[in-house]
């Protein structure tokens, strides 16, 4: 009587806890039931006890390990491709292989090879190296503002170098300008522009200068092959020959013109073995004496020497329209 009112009691207390608590403490309070009991009470225990496993078991516990050891292999086999990487690549503290990173930028070993655009702030070379650049195709630098608009370019072809840009500008060691190029003016300098080649200077238009001389023992020579040769300056054209002589040839006219002054001819000899004859005047062949005689229109030409002039307006050389 007292162990049937004791299981009702009980069945009614565990039907009022919540269901989680009572999962929980099922199997604790299944075999507190048959073990508290008064003292001196004979219990009969129950002959098929039931023990609730808790845990993986099975298939499922067998592929838990298994999935277990496949990350630890593709954990082993990363870590040895970093260490494999890292070795190839020869990477350290400073840097990866060639490539070294110092406190002024990266600096390189050896040659290197980019295949995309390279964008520097400054490229140079060792002390006692120099620097070469080397492409299949064209060697390009471009230069741009802060909008990455293009405004000058370098680029080095197979048959030309072109520069584009505003200006041009060589400069020496000491930064003093050789050359410049601009839109509308070129200049030059340097002490001295020397041209070796055969065929000389050839301008097509005209040309300012100072001083124009050869190199020594060299002759210099001036030419025009199809075209008039002039040669201006507002206070006087010198021409000088230190050891030599000085040759002026014209298939037409040389004409010698001063606007305000005088034309001086200044030499111990002077001679003009072509001039014509006139025909008028006494004859002077017996002594080989002659005198030079002007036309109205400037030509010149010689008549034998006499007592008084024998030059006359009608000669025919003045009157010759050659």
């Amino acid at each position: 009587m007292w162990r049937s009112c004791e299981s009702i009691l009980w069945k009614y207390a565990h039907s009022c806890l919540p269901r989680t608590y009572r999962s929980r403490n099922m199997q604790q309070t299944m075999r507190e039931q048959y073990t508290t009991v008064t003292e001196g009470t004979i219990v009969d225990r129950p002959e098929h006890l039931y023990f609730y496993k808790i845990g993986i078991y099975g298939w499922r516990k067998r592929c838990l390990y298994l999935f277990v050891l496949l990350l630890l292999i593709i954990l082993l086999i990363n870590f040895a491709l970093t260490i494999w990487i890292l070795k190839v690549m020869w990477f350290s503290p400073t840097g990866m292989g060639y490539l070294q990173v110092t406190s002024e930028g990266l600096r390189l070993e050896g040659d290197s090879e980019f295949l995309y655009p390279l964008y520097a702030k400054e490229i140079h070379s060792r002390k006692d190296s120099s620097l070469l650049l080397n492409s299949t195709q064209n060697i390009t630098v471009n230069a741009r503002n802060l909008e990455g608009n293009v405004t000058g370019r370098l680029q080095v072809g197979s048959n030309m170098v072109e520069v584009n840009g505003q200006q041009f500008q060589l400069n020496s060691e000491e930064g003093n300008m050789l050359f410049s190029a601009e839109e509308n003016e070129v200049t030059v300098g340097a002490e001295r522009l020397r041209i070796t080649g055969p065929g000389g200077g050839l301008f097509e238009h005209s040309v300012e200068t100072p001083f124009v001389n050869a190199e020594d023992f060299q002759q210099l020579r001036l030419e025009s092959p199809t075209r008039t040769l002039s040669m201006d300056a507002p206070r006087g054209v010198r021409v000088n020959a230190q050891t030599g002589n000085i040759t002026v040839l014209s298939e037409t006219d040389i004409n010698l013109q001063s606007s305000e002054g005088r034309i001086i001819l200044f030499a111990k000899t002077l001679r003009l073995p072509l001039l014509p004859l006139g025909t008028n005047g006494h004859s002077g062949r017996a002594q080989e004496l002659y005198e030079i005689c002007v036309c109205s229109d400037g030509k010149l030409y010689i008549s034998a020497a006499y007592s008084t002039s024998t030059c006359h307006e009608n000669s025919r050389p003045c009157q010759s329209s050659t």
